[in-house]
């Protein structure tokens, strides 16, 4: 049976069920991050989202696989879990958790992953950039204060697939797939707790919805769902960050409700939890809709 996630922080290899997979997962308590260790919003939420996105398709004109971009993605439970179900995955988070343990666990568990599942990206993107300073070609950090500048010829950066990326020598320097928008969803776990931290985030998702249309009709213009999975740790926080995505970024919000998250989480094999195992979680879908999305895609140009 796999375990609530604060049950596990003292193992520093992880052995996590997602479905039928199994993956081994290192985590590291440094002190220096909170995202170096598997969280119970990322079990939450790959539940819910293996219920509710539908299975992925291919573009008919390119080929390519939907894909989500992740924010906060960690020691990377939930990119590998999305992989799993077919997408692709552009896994993001600071370049310390990625040195330590995003890139050599996505790495050393791509063989764990079904021969249909997609590939999975990792770069850094600082949510502190202003997204006008963000570079979606850059081979190792979409938005950084401090990554190298990214080569002159684009197409001289060498692109990956799943099965070639994993031999590659150093996890934390090659060059991944460069998935850009527009994505299929967006989403993030675990990540509002810092009060300073909030507007940041809100304009990261903000600006990657804006460039994710789900719609070509001005009377359902849309963008393309933003799911967040939040722990009430502080409830001031929280209210004060779903209160500044509907009123300053235009979101409009709708909660998933709880009977919904219960059953995902035992379709998914997180079979045996208690109500009190994941007390305070909530999960979040996030829209762009109509004039605030028409309002946000002006913004960029």
């Amino acid at each position: 049976m796999s375990l609530p996630a604060h049950h596990t922080k003292h193992i520093p290899l992880l052995e996590a069920r997602f479905q039928s997979s199994t993956f081994s997962l290192s985590q590291r308590s440094d002190g220096i991050s909170n995202g170096t260790a598997l969280w119970l919003g990322a079990q939450v939420l790959s539940s819910y989202l293996a219920d509710a996105l539908p299975a992925p398709k291919r573009s008919s004109e390119t080929n390519a696989r939907q894909t989500i971009l992740e924010l906060g993605s960690g020691i990377g439970f939930s990119a590998l879990a999305l992989a799993t179900l077919g997408y692709d995955v552009q896994a993001t988070d600071t370049a310390h958790v990625i040195a330590s343990v995003l890139a050599p666990n996505i790495a050393s568990n791509e063989h764990r992953l079904p021969h249909n599942a997609g590939i999975i990206s990792v770069r850094e993107l600082d949510w502190t950039v202003p997204p006008d300073n963000w570079n979606w070609d850059h081979p190792t950090a979409i938005a950084s204060t401090t990554a190298e500048p990214a080569p002159a010829d684009p197409s001289s950066t060498l692109q990956h697939s799943k099965s070639s990326s994993s031999t590659s020598g150093d996890v934390n320097e090659r060059p991944y797939p460069r998935l850009g928008p527009p994505f299929s969803a967006i989403i993030s776990a675990d990540t509002l707790y810092e009060p300073s931290l909030v507007t940041p985030l809100l304009r990261t998702l903000h600006f990657a919805a804006s460039r994710s249309p789900i719609s070509s009709t001005t009377t359902t213009l849309r963008s393309a769902p933003v799911f967040l999975c939040v722990e009430r740790r502080d409830p001031a926080v929280i209210d004060a960050a779903l209160d500044e995505a509907v009123n300053v970024w235009g979101f409009t919000l709708e909660r998933v409700p709880r009977r919904k998250l219960s059953k995902a989480l035992e379709r998914a094999g997180f079979v045996g939890w208690k109500g009190e195992d994941w007390e305070g979680m909530e999960v979040w879908k996030l829209v762009l809709k109509g004039e605030a999305f028409v309002k946000a895609q002006s913004a960029m140009r």
